[in-house]
């Protein structure tokens, strides 16, 4: 078992990859450092916001050191000319696939160099880092109906066995909810679960959709808990297939039914609407239609929940993460996901965000990650692993950072007045009540 450092940030520090030396391939030497090569890396390192972070080249000399060293907190390493200029034109994308190839490095707590660079980038403004060389940015790819199952397969179907590596026993892809820090990940998810059961106030005989319900746990914890029925829709075949052996083998074939088919098919009434995770994949452009289904979905007297990852502000998505690990996502603001609500005049009654439960969740995962690197390595290989450690690194610093933020939206019918007065059935007396 790797033995882990404490964050200063109050969780664990996990191990980075180290900066090597530029290796001579094919009988080449690495090209020569120039003046040029040094002048690119500080106008970088300036168009970072000028992060506590190193920037070194194939030589192994610094080229970029922050106005105070003694608060650097680690390197970066460009280990030859075209992952330097690939990072200059997309800072993104560029760094992202160089860094997953092996061509750039980082030495020190990979969560750690990366939070530095976001608060640096944050403080340089919502574009600071997304432009390149020429000021284009990536263009994100839309979510038609026919896409959107291209893009679902693309992240959700890498096969049970991998994800069941270093997820909870309940095989919960969302943000968990810790209302202690020393709860496992395991008792979070299960908490989080409860958590979002006692928003939409579910009572037994109640009727339930799901939109977006991955390996099915948060349907089938509110039919074997809270005695719902419940219809929970998925576009993912292998999470699907998954759900159903899983509501088999637990009795709940009866009460819960797993639907491979698109949110947009939705169709019935329903006393509670939940989406947990599933925002995110939907894309802008498609709010108003979701909007649509939860309308016509959603009975009188019911309540809704939408959760999901977002942002302070409008901005483009992530172009490494849009394109290589979520295609076709995009994290909304607070402004944008009222597209989804103020077209029916749905009552927001209440807005939580709980980025720091989910950057503890994210370094959960990225731990139990490495503690099953080889196996994973064997499965995959090592450009796989070095872009899932960036992917669940960066997204842990991202939230620690502030630049990405995870919402929980809870709404009613307009003309509902039977809505709860206080949050009482959602924390009770033993509400959470802690800081990192």
């Amino acid at each position: 078992m790797k033995q882990h450092r404490e964050h200063p940030l109050g969780v664990p520090t996990m191990p980075g990859s180290r900066a090597t030396p530029a290796r001579v391939e094919h009988g080449l030497r690495p090209a020569r450092v120039t003046a040029l090569d040094r002048l690119l890396v500080s106008r970088l390192a300036k168009a970072m916001g000028s992060p506590a972070v190193a920037y070194a080249l194939w030589d192994g000399a610094d080229a970029y050191t922050p106005a105070d060293p003694t608060e650097t907190v680690g390197r970066i390493t460009f280990r030859d000319r075209r992952a330097l200029i690939s990072s200059i034109s997309s800072p993104e994308l560029g760094f992202g696939d160089c860094y997953s190839a092996g061509r750039i490095g980082i030495e020190g707590d990979l969560v750690r160099v990366l939070f530095a660079s976001f608060r640096a980038m944050a403080i340089g403004g919502h574009m600071a880092g997304k432009r390149g060389l020429f000021g284009r940015l990536p263009k994100p790819q839309v979510n038609s109906r026919d896409r959107s199952r291209k893009h679902i397969r693309h992240h959700y179907d890498l096969g049970n066995d991998f994800y069941r590596l270093w997820l909870d026993d309940n095989m919960v892809y969302t943000c968990a909810y810790y209302r202690s820090q020393e709860a496992s990940l395991e008792e979070a998810q299960l908490e989080k679960m409860h958590h979002v059961c006692r928003k939409v106030r579910l009572q037994s005989g109640m009727q339930v959709v799901e939109a977006g319900c991955g390996w099915g746990s948060l349907a089938m914890h509110m039919a074997e808990h809270y005695g719902v029925r419940v219809k929970a829709f998925n576009i993912s075949h292998q999470q699907t297939v998954y759900a159903r052996e899983q509501a088999e083998a637990r009795g709940l074939a009866d009460r819960v039914e797993f639907i491979e088919d698109d949110y947009r098919n939705i169709s019935g009434k329903y006393d509670a609407f939940v989406s947990v995770g599933m925002l995110e994949h939907v894309g802008k452009d498609n709010y108003k239609t979701l909007g649509d289904v939860i309308h016509r979905s959603l009975k009188r007297g019911g309540l809704g929940i939408v959760h999901s990852v977002g942002r302070s502000f409008s901005a483009p998505p992530n172009a490494w993460l849009e394109q290589r690990i979520f295609p076709g996502s995009y994290p909304p603001s607070l402004r944008e996901m009222l597209g989804i609500f103020e077209p029916h005049e749905f009552s927001i009654l209440d807005v939580e965000n709980l980025r720091i439960h989910y950057a503890k969740t994210l370094m959960e995962w990225l731990r139990r990650f490495d503690d099953h690197v080889d196996e994973i390595t064997r499965m995959y290989d090592e450009s796989f692993v070095r872009a899932w450690r960036l992917y669940l690194g960066g997204c842990a610093a991202a939230f620690l950072a502030s630049t990405i933020q995870l919402y929980q939206v809870v709404i009613a019918h307009p003309d509902d007045n039977r809505i709860p007065m206080t949050r009482e059935h959602v924390y009770g007396r033993d509400g959470p009540d802690w800081n990192l």
